[in-house]
């Protein structure tokens, strides 16, 4: 049996502001290259691979901003699909009822750390 990939570091905690700005990082998802993001929402840092849903299109209006200006909803700034951040359902938008790629995250010890899986894996090795 395969042992579980360790986790790797993303970012300090203190560098995701509730419902502020994410930290994008590369990955690889079966070898080719993608993005994803990670964001505080509720204190819980929650991320995705950033491609909308509908289309494969990152979503962020600016670097690292994906919250509406209430902080309630990740939007993508070409579809304008809106997604719950906590699970990141489709609730509004050309995609309705789909959802974002989640990324497995968790926070420790002042940082938050992503886990790579048999489909996602680092960048840089």
């Amino acid at each position: 049996m395969a042992e579980a990939p360790a986790p790797l570091p993303l970012c300090a905690s203190d560098a995701l502001p509730e419902r502020g700005r994410a930290h994008v990082f590369d990955l690889l998802e079966h070898g080719r290259p993608v993005r994803g993001f990670v964001l505080r929402f509720d204190g819980q840092p929650v991320a995705y691979l950033n491609r909308c849903a509908h289309v494969p299109a990152e979503m962020d209006w600016q670097p690292g901003q994906f919250l509406d200006d209430e902080g309630r909803w990740i939007l993508c700034s070409i579809h304008g699909a809106a997604y719950e951040p906590a699970g990141g359902l489709c609730v509004g938008g050309p995609c309705r009822g789909r959802r974002l790629q989640p990324i497995q995250v968790e926070e420790r010890d002042g940082q938050v750390y992503w886990y790579p899986s048999s489909t996602l894996k680092p960048a840089c090795p």
